[in-house]
């Protein structure tokens, strides 16, 4: 009688960690999957203001691949913002953070200062003291 107690003991908490094990897979799956959609990044970021959602392009300019779509409401870490392609009057394109992908800036409101990408990634050509001294 012990014996048999002690088995639906073990088999109990197996069942209990293999669910538990479950559940907290599913819930970190769907946190990841919806991180910009609920968890609110760090600033400087966008929220999607276009009521069909915005296309998210290889390069920022509508001639570009579209490579998914975010959806109205959407929240996106922006790393910096370049001039391109005008969209609606909106000569400014964001660089989603983390990603090499980017959005027109018509169809965001951005949360923060989002600087340019030449400032935010300065290069070694143009940041030297020879390339600040140059003339043109």
């Amino acid at each position: 009688m012990a014996a048999t107690t002690a088995r639906r003991v073990r088999i109990a908490a197996t069942a209990s960690a293999v669910l538990l094990g479950g559940s907290l897979l599913g819930a970190s799956t769907a946190e990841a999957s919806a991180a910009g959609t609920v968890a609110v990044p760090h600033k400087p970021y966008g929220i999607v203001t276009a009521m069909s959602g915005l296309n998210v392009r290889q390069y920022p300019s509508t001639d570009s691949s579209v490579k998914y779509v975010l959806p109205y409401h959407a929240k996106r870490g922006l790393d910096c913002k370049i001039r391109a392609q005008v969209i609606a009057g909106n000569p400014f394109w964001y660089k989603l953070r983390n990603s090499n992908y980017w959005i027109s800036a018509r169809y965001v409101h951005n949360v923060g200062h989002v600087k340019l990408c030449k400032d935010a990634h300065p290069s070694s050509l143009t940041d030297s003291a020879r390339a600040r001294q140059a003339m043109g």
